[in-house]
């Protein structure tokens, strides 16, 4: 039986995991989790367990130009408080360091009418502090790897479920509002939250190391992605088409347009693993996060 630390209380990934680990495979995994706000942390002994999930981290959650207040904490908490619970994970006799990054640090989504397929040979290009302190923190850890300490660094796109925070809840709200939505062509790479909770289990499990994007199966379309969780609410949401120019020009004066309509996904070889985590399809996922 493999034992599992996270670090980081309270998180909307570090709780899931913990559920999906206790409701699917229960006799196979032991799941401990500490709080990181305050330093008693560095007491525990970490020793004893397989692996170390860090989730503590400060979430990008500014639009516009950040203080340099809140600079300073994007880097003390997602890079230097990586870093030194990597070090210790170490030290301790830890196995394994399972760190989540983002696809943030390939920059922002491309505007509407653009592409952007992130592959292999992509160059991490953080268009802000808050994805630069992934990359700072990127860079801190990986070095740590070795035969007996393995290092493990996710990129997942955006990640949703039932009681995630960010983009979805808004879509979501919307779907269940307004009875037209404009429809753009785009495609987007989404992460359905116990397909993420699978890919970490196969992490621990195989023993794992390097850099990985795990990402749903099927890319999303925002203005589909709209109807359907319409639809998982019973409700109808007619797309309309020629809304194109006038987003463009919206884009102009606000971000979230383009966070929205715009074009990020990774290619989907990048994606690909030796067992299949994607368990859940994009519409089935929907439906589990709208009941």
């Amino acid at each position: 039986m493999k034992k599992i630390l996270i670090t980081g209380a309270n998180s909307y990934i570090g709780t899931s995991f913990e559920k999906y680990i206790k409701a699917n495979y229960l006799n196979d995994y032991v799941v401990d989790t500490i709080d990181m706000i305050d330093g008693t942390w560095r007491e525990k002994d970490f020793s004893g367990y397989d692996s170390v999930f860090h989730v503590a981290g400060i979430a990008h959650s500014d639009n516009g130009k950040i203080s340099e207040e809140k600079a300073k904490l994007y880097y003390a908490v997602n890079t230097d408080l990586t870093i030194e619970t990597a070090k210790k994970a170490k030290t301790d006799g830890v196995k394994q360091f399972i760190f989540m990054s983002s696809a943030i640090v390939y920059g922002e989504s491309a505007p509407i009418g653009k592409t952007k397929v992130i592959t292999r040979d992509t160059p991490v290009s953080p268009a802000n502090c808050y994805g630069d302190s992934k990359v700072q923190a990127e860079n801190g850890i990986l070095p740590l790897n070795n035969e007996t300490f393995k290092v493990v660094v996710l990129r997942p796109p955006m990640i949703y479920g039932k009681g995630s925070k960010g983009n979805y809840p808004v879509l979501s709200k919307m779907a269940k509002k307004l009875p037209i939505f404009p429809y753009v062509k785009n495609e987007r790479s989404m992460l359905y939250i116990e397909n993420l909770c699978e890919f970490v289990r196969l992490m621990v499990e195989n023993k794992e190391s390097g850099t990985f994007c795990p990402q749903n199966s099927e890319y999303s379309n925002t203005s589909k992605l709209v109807k359907m969780i319409a639809a998982a609410n019973c409700k109808k949401v007619r797309l309309v088409k020629g809304c194109t120019l006038l987003l463009k020009l919206m884009s102009h004066m606000t971000g979230m347009v383009n966070k929205a309509f715009g074009n990020m996904c990774y290619d989907k070889g990048m994606s690909k693993y030796k067992t299949e985590y994607g368990k859940i399809s994009l519409e089935e996922s929907i439906k589990r996060t709208e009941k």
